[in-house]
């Protein structure tokens, strides 16, 4: 197929940039333009993955350039967004323009085009704090955040184009994605790399919340499913391991495989506003098993364990530590 990648620049863009390539469709990639010429993570792609892919620096708050960059193609996958949630707090006009502005300029592109598919990208912040668990698709929209309110914005266009012009949509609403090239916002990388530069106390925010990490690959496979999955559209799946963890039992796990004594320090400045916090997230990935045939391949706390592993593992490549300042909080 013919595809676009949103925010192919980035952790899972990247990622699912060099699965489409593998798997033989033709991939044009959206990287967010810069004056320094960087094209993010696809920049770190192996050059028989790169000599595939059309790079396209850009912008989805440009309604015009969508316009462009969509003609023609079968699918589009649209990551591009901004995604972290203390930056959210203090920017949050930003957000709407990007998050749902964008979103909107790549809907209206593909509703003139009269082409693509759409593989739109959620994220498990729009649940809020879980009403229950395993947590479906059904569950009540919350947003507890600048961040998370935006995305159910986007989200809620989606479904309007579906619905009003018949646009062929599907919303993934992936879990905490986790695996080589995250970025030091979000908690997991925040760990390894502090662990690596040899310090004896972290700095973390609160340790009591639950996550349910997916591993980057199976994230991946979700997205290369809904390519062609049938009798989708107008929904939104849940893409989740179904197993839980909090953040306290996370540094303890990653500490025991890194054979690093540790202790944790909850700092004020990572802590998020009260109500603005999600203590518990857990996926059901039932609807991803019937309509996407998907299931995870790193499930449950063995399957965690060898997600942490692999990235671990691409952490301690010193090339790949270039990258981040352990030491310092990044939003």
């Amino acid at each position: 197929m013919k595809v676009l990648v949103t925010g192919a620049d980035g952790f899972i863009g990247s990622h699912l940039t060099e699965a489409l390539v593998h798997a033989g469709h033709e991939v044009r990639a959206l990287s967010q333009y810069n004056s320094i010429n960087s094209n993010g993570w696809i920049d770190t792609l192996p050059d028989d993955v790169l000599e595939e892919v059309d790079i396209v620096p850009g912008d989805i708050r440009d309604r015009s350039q969508m316009m462009t960059i969509i003609r023609g193609r079968d699918a589009v996958l649209h990551l591009a967004a901004l995604i972290a949630i203390p930056y959210s707090y203090r920017a949050p006009q930003s957000y709407v323009d990007t998050n749902v502005t964008g979103t909107l300029n790549v809907l209206e592109a593909i509703r003139l085009d009269g082409n693509a598919r759409l593989i739109h990208t959620s994220t498990s912040e729009v649940y809020g704090s879980a009403l229950f668990v395993p947590i479906t698709e059904d569950h009540p929209l919350r947003g507890q955040s600048p961040y998370s309110a935006s995305k159910i914005a986007a989200d809620q266009l989606v479904y309007a184009y579906y619905s009003s012009f018949d646009l062929p949509a599907t919303t993934i609403r992936p879990f905490n994605t986790y695996g080589p090239r995250q970025s030091q916002r979000a908690v997991i990388p925040t760990i390894i790399s502090q662990l690596m530069s040899g310090v004896k106390t972290i700095e973390l925010g609160a340790l009591s919340p639950t996550r349910d990490f997916n591993f980057v690959d199976d994230t991946v496979q979700g997205y290369i499913k809904a390519l062609s999955a049938e009798n989708i559209f107008g929904t939104s799946i849940n893409i989740g391991s179904g197993f839980e963890i909090s953040i306290g039992e996370t540094v303890k796990l990653i500490a025991k495989i890194m054979k690093h004594d540790v202790e944790v320090v909850s700092s004020d400045a990572r802590m998020r506003p009260k109500n603005s916090e999600v203590e518990r997230l857990l996926a059901s990935n039932e609807r991803a098993k019937d309509l996407l045939n998907w299931t995870p391949t790193f499930a449950g706390l063995s399957g965690f364990q060898r997600g942490l592993e692999t990235t671990i593992s691409w952490f301690s490549n010193a090339e790949n530590m270039k990258r981040y300042a352990p030491m310092k909080y990044i939003i």
